[in-house]
């Protein structure tokens, strides 16, 4: 192995660090997933290394996001955002694991992983933007009441629902909702009627 190898390991390796240390873990609080973030990308790097060959490499590749995806069905639920860091740190892997003569566009293309990471995981993206799977207790068939009755439950804006259950015998109603988070402002409205009688005289 020549120097632009080593180089090229050590550059995945940080990157693979900050990832799921300095991106990761600080925002979500899973250290299992560390472990299997970091265990993936490694994993992948050492095999890749020694295979030396970028058409096995790639079909190693193709197969590990194949059981990835088998595993995550056997496994304990994990989130679409967490998904990606998989794929990312596998990718990172399979980029730092191949035998390169310029080192300068596998490190550019590791680079531009992470800060798109970064970039599109960090907190100020969509912050008001939230997903909840919410159970009714009433049997709720009317599409506009049902969005109503949940803004006025989650103080929010309603942009998608989604019924899962509907329940006449018990008087319940299973819905995925997405909402946006209202300003204080119109939370209070939502709560007080007769602020909301006065903002519709006014306009």
């Amino acid at each position: 192995m020549n120097t632009p190898d080593f180089i090229l390991i050590a550059v995945d390796l940080v990157a693979a660090l900050i990832l799921a240390c300095g991106l990761y873990y600080p925002r979500h609080r899973r250290r299992d997933l560390v472990v299997a973030f970091l265990g993936v990308n490694v994993g992948v790097l050492a095999v890749t290394s020694v295979l030396g060959s970028a058409e096995i490499a790639a079909g190693l590749g193709l197969g590990l996001f194949g059981v990835l995806s088998i595993i995550r069905l056997r496994s304990s639920e994990i989130s679409q955002r967490e998904v990606a860091y998989y794929f990312a740190a596998l990718a990172m892997g399979l980029i730092g694991g191949l035998s390169q003569s310029n080192v300068i566009i596998p490190t550019g293309l590791i680079a531009l992983i992470v800060v798109v990471l970064w970039a599109v995981d960090h907190p100020a993206v969509l912050a008001n933007s939230r997903h909840q799977v919410v159970r009714l207790d009433r049997a709720i068939a009317d599409e506009r009441e049902l969005r109503e009755e949940l803004e006025a439950r989650l103080g929010a804006t309603v942009t998608a629902i989604t019924v899962q259950q509907l329940d006449l015998v018990n008087d319940s109603t299973l819905v995925d909702v997405r909402f946006r988070l209202d300003t204080a402002a119109k939370r209070e409205k939502r709560r007080d009627p007769a602020l909301v009688a006065t903002a519709g005289v006014e306009r």
